[in-house]
């Protein structure tokens, strides 16, 4: 079995360490991280992983621009992406849904739970 790779892009250090202890540890995934919408176009184009975990609230390029270049790109296009995000009213999830965003996981998330959450949203088994 492969193992799977993930993107973490948030402009928070903090956040993406979490992120990625996480996944790492509880799933045995492979994590990458980026600081930004445009490094994460970058590490998507370059590396290809199975899942983008992308925060809203970033500098320079938010989360959704960043989103809408993915798909605009056909080398991103079919990455799936998961939102983290602090802004997960109704109305938001309604419009993240219609733009071909996988789901918005809420910000302060889970750690523990991080790993269930994706693999649940996107099909995967994750025990090791």
């Amino acid at each position: 079995m492969t193992v799977k790779r993930i993107l973490v892009v948030d402009n928070e250090q903090y956040i993406q360490e979490v992120a990625k202890i996480c996944l790492e540890t509880l799933a045995g995934w492979e994590v990458l991280t980026a600081s930004s919408g445009k490094e994460g176009i970058i590490q998507a184009e370059t590396y290809q992983p199975d899942a983008i975990l992308l925060d809203v609230m970033m500098p320079d390029m938010d989360g959704l621009t960043t989103f809408e270049k993915l798909q605009a790109n056909p080398a991103t296009k079919a990455i799936p992406v998961i939102l983290l995000t602090a802004k997960i009213q109704a109305s938001d999830r309604q419009r993240y849904a219609q733009m071909g965003i996988k789901t918005a996981i809420a910000k302060p998330f889970q750690p523990l739970e991080l790993a269930s959450q994706v693999a649940t949203v996107l099909g995967w088994s994750w025990e090791k």
